[in-house]
C-alpha cells in the first residue's frame, strides 16, 4: 500500500533504544509500528504486527539475539532484519548476516548510515514484490481566495476514490479555524485531528482508524479541532508524524488546507505528491494565484507538484478566460469543473457527495473524471481535452468555453 516501511525494534537497553526511536521518528520513510525490550517476546511481536522491517539490537545477549535473527528470518520471511552493535568484530557480523541479517549498523547510529541501509531494504522488498502496489499518494488542496469550492473538491474526490474496495482513502481537515469537511459528509466525529496529533507517537494503524470517522462512501475523516482555541496545540513536527502515519495506513491521502499558508499548509505541500490550487474566473482569483504561484515556485519541494484547477467553469458573470489565466500564469490549466449551483447546493444541505446526490450530473461526472487523471487512471493524452471540459465546452454559447 505504502512507500512507508513499518519497522518493529527489540533492544534491551531502555537508553539505546530510546535513541534509536528518535532517530526514527525524525524520518519520513518510516513508521515505528512496535518496540520490545525482550528477545523472548519479539518473534510474537512481529507475528502479530507483520512489520517490513525488524531491528534487532544484540548487544544485551548477542548469542540469543542471533538465534532470534534465525528464527525469525524462518518464519517471517517477509520481515527484513536489520541488526544493530556496538561491537565492529568481523566474525559476530559475519554471524549475523550468516543468521540472514539483510544489514548490519554500528552504534552509535549515523543518520546517514541508517537511510542507506532502509533505503538498499526497500529498494530490494520493490524489486523483488511484484504484487507490490504503488506507493502511497498524498494530494493537497489550497484555494486561491474563499468560495472557489476547495473543501467541496477534495471532499468529493475522496469520496470518488473510497468507493472503489481496492482503495483505502482518507481525508484530513487542515482549516484548523473553519474547516468544515465533516458538514459535507454529514458526520458528527467523535475525534479529531488534536486527539490524534498529540498520541501521534503512541498510535499504530489499527487504532488510528479507530480515532477516525468512517463515511457511508469508505472514505475516513479525520476534521478540524473542535474549539479555536485548540489551534495552537498542533505544531508542525506533530503535523508531519500524523502525515507519516496516514502514508504507512492508506492508499491515498487527502489534505484539505488552510487559506493561510501557515507553516503547517506548507509543510503538507511538501509532504504531497501533488499540489491542486483551486481557482475560479475571476480578477481577484487571479491576482491571488499570480502571487501564490510567484511564491511556491521558489520552494523546490514544492513548486513540481503544482496543478492549478478552475471551479465554477462556465458560469454567467465569470470575467476572465480560461486562456487568460494560462497567458497570465505560463501553464496550462490541469482541469476545469463545470459550474453547477444547483447540484453544489443540494449536495452539502444534505452532507452527501455529488455522486450519490446527482450521480448523472455533468459536475459529478467531471469530478469524477479529474478524480481518475490524479491518479492516472486517465492517461493525459486521453483526458477530456487539455482543460477537462471535454463535452461540456460543446454545450456553451459560442466565445464562453472559457469566459
Amino acid at each position: 500500500m505504502s512507500n512507508v516501511l513499518r519497522l518493529a525494534i527489540v533492544d534491551p537497553n531502555d537508553s539505546t533504544r530510546e535513541l534509536l526511536k528518535r532517530q526514527l521518528l525524525g524520518m519520513e520513510m518510516v513508521w515505528l509500528e512496535a518496540e520490545c525490550s525482550r528477545y523472548d517476546f519479539f518473534a510474537d511481536v512481529v507475528q502479530q504486527t507483520s512489520p517490513d522491517i525488524g531491528v534487532v539490537e544484540i548487544d544485551g545477549d548477542s548469542d540469543k539475539a542471533l538465534d532470534l535473527v534465525e528464527n525469525l528470518t524462518l518464519t517471517s520471511p517477509d520481515c527484513a532484519i536489520l541488526v544493530v552493535s556496538s561491537s565492529t568484530d568481523g566474525n559476530l557480523i559475519l554471524r549475523a548476516l550468516r543468521a540472514g541479517a539483510k544489514e548490519f549498523l554500528s552504534q552509535p547510529i549515523k543518520i546517514e548510515d541508517l537511510v542507506t541501509a532502509l533505503g538498499r531494504i526497500s529498494d530490494r522488498r520493490s524489486g523483488n514484490d511484484t504484487k507490490k502496489k504503488r506507493s502511497t499518494e498524498v494530494f493537497a488542496f489550497i484555494g486561491a481566495s474563499g468560495g472557489v469550492g476547495t473543501t467541496t473538491t477534495a471532499v468529493n474526490v475522496g469520496c470518488n476514490w473510497a468507493g472503489d474496495e481496492s482503495r483505502n482513502v482518507a481525508l484530513l481537515d487542515l482549516d484548523f479555524c473553519l474547516g468544515d469537511a465533516d458538514v459535507l459528509l454529514d458526520s458528527i466525529p467523535e475525534y479529531t485531528l488534536l486527539d490524534v496529533a498529540q498520541n501521534v507517537t503512541r498510535l499504530d494503524i489499527s487504532l488510528l482508524k479507530r480515532s477516525m470517522t468512517r463515511h457511508a462512501s469508505g472514505l475516513y475523516l479525520l476534521p478540524r479541532p473542535p474549539q479555536l482555541e485548540d489551534i495552537d496545540r498542533i505544531v508542525e513536527e506533530d503535523m508531519r508524524r500524523v502525515i507519516g502515519l496516514m502514508k504507512a495506513s492508506f492508499s491515498q491521502v487527502v489534505l484539505d488546507l488552510s487559506k493561510g499558508f501557515t507553516p503547517i499548509d506548507m509543510a503538507a505541500m511538501e509532504l504531497a505528491t501533488k499540489v491542486v490550487v483551486m481557482i475560479q474566473l475571476d480578477l481577484a482569483c487571479l491576482r491571488n494565484v499570480v502571487r501564490i504561484l510567484a511564491s511556491l515556485d521558489s520552494i523546490s519541494a514544492i513548486r513540481d507538484k503544482i496543478h492549478v484547477v478552475v471551479n465554477h467553469a462556465g458560469r454567467d458573470g465569470n470575467q476572465i478566460s480560461t486562456k487568460k489565466i494560462e497567458e497570465t500564469l505560463g501553464r496550462e490549466i490541469y482541469w476545469e469543473i463545470p459550474h453547477n449551483q444547483r447540484v453544489a447546493q443540494e449536495s452539502r444541505e444534505q452532507g452527501i457527495p455529488f455522486c450519490e446526490s446527482a450521480p448523472k450530473a455533468n459536475l459529478t461526472s467531471s469530478l469524477q473524471e479529474f478524480s481518475d487523471k490524479l491518479l492516472g487512471v486517465i492517461p493525459e493524452a486521453e483526458a477530456s481535452g487539455s482543460s477537462g471540459l471535454g463535452w461540456f465546452k460543446n454545450l456553451l454559447p459560442s466565445g464562453k468555453s472559457g469566459s
